[in-house]
């Protein structure tokens, strides 16, 4: 039986993306981030990291690639309203929502350098 080579370059996307969410959650808790949920799902879409810095939601989009400029445009507008819908749902089940503040990040997890947070990107 051979090898898929789809199914491997798969794999090691989806491990590469889950690493980098961690490395992006690290480097947030360095920042001074408290991280509330990582890889939260639901039916309308995903997000990839949801923090929080005092009355400040922040909907985190990772993304592991060459170089910063290659990141950023990998978040389209439809990821962004996946984000944005998927942001929103987690706003309705938090008791204090109406007190939150809510922004939308990109972390940008390339090889050999420290992450680069995009603050405010959409």
């Amino acid at each position: 039986m051979e090898a898929d080579p789809l199914k491997d370059r798969r794999r090691k996307a989806h491990r590469r993306g889950h690493v980098s969410e961690w490395i992006a959650a690290a480097y947030l808790l360095l920042k001074g981030y408290r991280i509330l949920a990582l890889r939260y799902r639901t039916k309308l879409g995903e997000i990839d990291i949801v923090a929080r810095k005092g009355d400040l939601a922040v909907f985190i989009e990772v993304k592991a690639r060459g170089d910063e400029l290659r990141a950023v445009d990998a978040v389209g507008a439809t990821a962004q309203k996946r984000i944005r819908a998927a942001s929103d749902i987690w706003l309705s089940r938090q008791r204090d929502a109406h007190l939150l503040s809510q922004r939308y990040d990109i972390v940008a997890v390339m090889p050999l350098r420290w992450p680069r947070h995009f603050v405010d990107a959409f």
